[in-house]
């Protein structure tokens, strides 16, 4: 029988992933600046991600637990962000694209000029989605202004 808040104590089981992790070979100071940010306003975050969309590549990454893969969702959020930019007409760009599940929501946040990507996860019991539009905001402008 697995009882799930028995794995935050020391001993018992392996400590929850609390970290922001760096892309490999990029400029990821921004991005691990915004997750940072995020995860000390959303401590119940479950996924975070910063993507570079002409590269394709992770910039920053979190993840709550470890069977959570930030790197199996680069593709899918690239391929929707562009296949919704190329049918918006030229005026229009997107902003962010919302995933609504029984039990989670997932955000998908564009920053102006669509170079970059924030990802995020939550729980839809524990988060208010306004709270998450607002919060999604405030990392995207972090990035913009520490770039």
């Amino acid at each position: 029988m697995k009882l799930p808040f028995l794995r935050y104590l020391p001993g018992l089981g392996s400590p929850p992933v609390r970290q922001v992790v760096g892309g490999p070979g990029t400029p990821s100071a921004p991005a691990e600046a915004a997750l940072h940010y995020l995860l000390a306003e959303l401590p119940e975050l479950l996924l975070a991600a910063v993507l570079d969309l002409p590269t394709g590549q992770l910039l920053a990454t979190y993840a709550a637990e470890r069977g959570y893969q930030p790197s199996l969702l680069a593709a899918p959020v690239a391929a929707v962000v562009q296949l919704l930019q190329q049918q918006s007409p030229p005026p229009e760009q997107p902003v962010e694209v919302l995933l609504t599940l029984a039990s989670q929501l997932h955000l998908v946040r564009l920053r102006s000029g669509s170079q970059q990507v924030l990802f995020l996860a939550v729980g839809s019991h524990d988060t208010n989605l306004a709270l998450l539009r607002q919060l999604a905001e405030n990392a995207v402008q972090l990035l913009e202004t520490t770039s």
